[in-house]
């Protein structure tokens, strides 16, 4: 997992005030919040210090697995949200380097000569090609850097940590993060099966979970509170605010080596473990549900909106364009490029700010902006809009929806959507739009017409 972690390390993303402030702040304020309940529970200072902190922390996995399946790693609060949790990922490295601390060995001098290994390694990550091979040298980098940094009396996790630096700018990290995500999932699962062996806590223990378990609401009001002191919109606030409901698998790594150190016991890390799993059932319901309960909740949560220029604004008109293109992915730029080209008016929207940033540079009309958000929609001026076509990909649920608020606004212009399947083309044309199935659709009625190919 760490060794993961350090190939997500983008230092722009982390270098924003709105990541490092919302990050460290909320990290202390939560951290004073849970040390009186951890001392309370008899623990050391230096026990309840350290699970005080890791129970800041957000879950890295949960987040960015739901990110990555809604494609949202891309969006502005995706980028926040990440940003957040690698700030976290990077104090639960200091946590575990001083739980698992010692003295090193005079040989770990040796460990400052690693970077001269970087272009053999890089070498060798660009000469495997096959993907089982792929995944075999990243299990292999990982687990020898533990293993290097164990054999002069490190941290095993700092050095895997480590070993993830040396590909953090290389072009195949991303590649390599992907091969070695689902057995990283299958590692956390056993690592709560492992923890789940040690017997069930004692009655105490299950006292201090429900105590804590509530906390994760205070956890979550901070956020919320701290995005809108940094003058984010209250939709963004929301958004992060949900993804980082949930304690951190960290908080179970960290206390893993706290219990090896003898600084906490075995049953607090049980405790602790129960604590997160319930956590994560919270987190994957109210992801789950998020754009209702934000449906529910919007106008009261937009009062606390600060009104001044958002770093995350959204346009509250597109001028006088004619069309309007929903999602610049592959097909959305395309459909873009081709307006331009024929000398239409046009103007297309993205969630992604670096990519709308991209196809600014390449002399394109576009505009940052959420889709899914229900008051952008009745806040923009779309009068001499003549043709909407949403080509962004993910749940048909959310194309209908935008369709849904279209025609609500009482827009009568043609509203054309990229679909998958016969089901996603009911859906649409019963919201109002015109369904424009993926060419695999007519590819394979093309390749079953016989009457018309012969033999």
């Amino acid at each position: 997992m760490l060794f993961t972690v350090r190939l997500h390390i983008r230092i722009r993303n982390i270098l924003q005030k709105e990541v490092l402030g919302v990050g460290l702040i909320h990290l202390t304020l939560s951290s004073i919040i849970f040390l009186p309940v951890c001392l309370y529970f008899g623990l050391s200072l230096e026990a309840a210090v350290i699970i005080s902190i890791t129970l800041g922390f957000s879950s890295t996995v949960l987040a960015a697995k739901d990110l990555e399946t809604r494609n949202k790693l891309g969006s502005y609060y995706g980028r926040l949200s990440i940003g957040i949790l690698i700030i976290q990922d990077l104090v639960a490295i200091g946590i575990i380097a001083y739980a698992g601390g010692g003295i090193p060995s005079p040989w770990a001098a040796l460990l400052l000569f690693l970077p001269l290994a970087r272009p053999l390694l890089s070498k060798l990550l660009y000469i495997v090609n096959q993907d089982e091979l792929l995944l075999l040298l990243a299990l292999s980098l990982a687990v020898g850097g533990s293993t290097l940094f164990e054999m002069v009396h490190l941290s095993g996790e700092l050095g895997a940590l480590v070993m993830g630096m040396k590909f953090v700018n290389d072009d195949k990290a991303e590649q390599l993060e992907k091969k070695i995500w689902s057995v990283k999932e299958a590692f956390l699962v056993g690592f709560f099966l492992e923890i789940g062996f040690g017997g069930i806590p004692g009655v105490d223990y299950f006292y201090f979970i429900s105590i804590v378990l509530p906390l994760l609401v205070v956890k979550s009001l901070l956020f919320f509170a701290l995005f809108i002191a940094f003058k984010l919109r209250a939709r963004t606030s929301f958004l992060s605010t949900i993804t980082l409901m949930a304690y951190s698998e960290f908080t179970l790594i960290a206390g893993a080596v706290a219990v090896s150190a003898g600084i906490i016991s075995s049953e607090m890390i049980v405790a602790l473990a129960l604590l997160t799993g319930v956590s994560y059932v919270i987190n994957s319901v109210l992801v789950r549900y998020e754009d209702a309960i934000w449906q529910r909740t919007s106008h009261v949560l937009q009062k606390f909106e600060r009104n001044i220029k958002h770093p995350d604004h959204q346009p509250a008109s597109v001028g006088a364009a004619n069309f309007l293109v929903i999602g610049l992915g592959v097909t959305g730029e395309t459909a873009l490029k081709k307006l331009r080209h024929d000398g239409n008016s046009a103007v297309g929207i993205d969630i992604d700010p670096e990519r709308v940033k991209s196809l600014l540079t390449d002399g394109l009309r576009v505009v940052y902006a959420d889709a899914q958000d229900a008051s952008f929609w009745e806040k923009l001026d779309i009068h001499k809009v003549k043709a909407i076509i949403i080509s962004m990909s993910g749940d048909i649920l959310t194309k209908k929806f935008i369709v849904e608020r279209l025609r609500k606004k009482n827009f009568t212009g043609t509203v054309r959507v990229l679909t998958q399947n016969k089901r996603e083309d009911e859906l649409i044309h019963d919201a109002g739009g015109t369904p424009i199935s993926v060419p695999s659709v007519q590819m394979g009625e093309k390749l079953a017409d016989f009457n018309t190919s012969g033999t």
